[in-house]
């Protein structure tokens, strides 16, 4: 048995996909990762996984070099001939059931993680190519034997509404999950009191809310608070709505934020910290960043918008929402957070509670592989197949 999985960028895949793909290993399956070429390709050999690189542009709309793409994807996998693709992204699920369709793969399974760029954008170019990219989801996702993995209510509802994929062949699994054993709280001494430490991790876009993060940090430095505001992450130039290396960079000089720049060891990152904020008013499926966070007891600050809201569900009990685009309403909670460190602990401790019900790794990827078997003429082994020694090894997975 081989299962093939494809992104736009092996970031993604190493950091979002190699559990899966060990406990798929663990199960006896061969597995392949597909991506673009990236620093974190190489790092899957030593897990014993092989990667095929994708001469792949994912901002490209040159419709030569696409076509060039979609012919080396068809090459790629008539090779490799793998039982199941599954792929990551609105780009490359259209591209990916496309090319498995020529390539005569028997089985595809589609997971679109928020609607990105051009579904939640007012911009002339995500307005433009709205329609196009509708119209090639509709021929592509539903077809065969398939199935499309969304990751919220409210997207499944859109894909519905737009027809975008069959409503018998959608699958709801919230968020990629996140290891509760590496991402866990911390002891803290209740009875020192420090400056209040704010990440915000997640890749450098405004409509995450990276500017208003920006602006509350110096909201509340005027007002005289002692608040430590620190952003992990990068600019992503394949996306338009990325923020400038030199805003960044801007902001670091002035004092307003620290920049941590990528992170590999977030665990760590988490727990030197009290609160995530991320105030996104993205198109999100369901932020890693916060059901991280949220498995770590941070207290959690976001918006009431599709994909956050799976995460802090009831404003005052696991999280704090704020007002999207308003960097006065996120200084507004923050500020409230630095004043009542018992809310701090307990709304921490609520989204510890809620990670460990609805986000454990161990149960979206076993929800995951129920999907595969749907599809699959001989279905993996079932969850007694899991043995205490992989479980070991996914704790380790970097």
């Amino acid at each position: 048995m081989k299962i093939a999985f494809f992104a736009n960028t092996d970031w993604y895949l190493y950091n979002f996909r190699l559990s899966t793909a060990l406990r798929l290993r663990s199960l006896g399956a061969e597995v392949l990762m597909v991506s673009p070429p990236g620093d974190f390709g190489a790092r899957f050999a030593e897990h014993g996984i092989a990667w095929r690189q994708l001469p792949m542009n994912r901002s490209s709309l040159d419709p030569v070099r696409e076509t060039l793409v979609l012919r080396a994807l068809v090459r790629l996998l008539a090779a490799e001939r793998p039982d199941l693709l599954h792929n990551f992204t609105v780009k490359c699920a259209v591209y990916g059931a496309l090319a498995a369709r020529m390539a005569k793969i028997p089985a595809v399974v589609n997971a679109v993680a928020g609607m990105g760029y051009v579904f939640t954008s007012d911009r002339m170019k995500a307005r433009a190519l709205r329609p196009v990219v509708s119209g090639l989801m509709r021929r592509t996702l539903g077809h065969g034997n398939s199935r499309t993995i969304l990751q919220n209510p409210d997207d499944v509802e859109m894909f519905v509404a737009l027809r975008l994929a069959p409503a018998e062949k959608i699958r709801l699994i919230r968020s990629s999950g996140v290891d509760t054993n590496r991402f866990c709280p911390t002891p803290r001494d209740s009875e020192i009191r420090r400056p209040l430490r704010v990440l915000l991790a997640a890749r450098l876009l405004w409509e995450k809310g990276v500017g208003e993060f920006a602006a509350a940090a110096a909201m509340l430095r005027q007002q005289g608070r002692e608040i430590e505001f620190l952003l992990a992450g990068m600019p992503d130039p394949g996306n338009p709505r990325s923020v400038p290396r030199a805003e960044v960079e801007r902001w670091q000089q002035q004092g307003t934020v620290k920049w941590l720049g990528h992170v590999d060891d977030m665990p760590a990152l988490m727990c030197g910290a009290d609160v995530m904020a991320l105030p996104s008013y993205y198109r999100e499926g369901v932020p890693k960043s916060l059901i991280e966070a949220a498995a770590s007891g941070l207290a959690l600050v976001t918006t009431d918008l599709p994909g956050c809201r799976e995460v802090v569900a009831e404003h005052g009990v696991d999280g704090l929402h704020v007002q999207p685009r308003s960097a006065e309403s996120l200084a507004a909670a923050l500020a409230r957070l630095d004043d009542d460190r018992a809310l701090l602990r307990r709304l921490g401790g609520r989204a510890r509670d809620r990670a460990l019900l609805h986000f454990d790794q161990r149960n979206v990827i076993q929800r995951t592989i129920d999907v595969y078997n749907e599809l699959l003429p001989v279905p993996l082994p079932d969850d007694s197949a899991f043995k205490p020694d992989d479980a070991e090894a996914l704790r380790h997975v970097a």
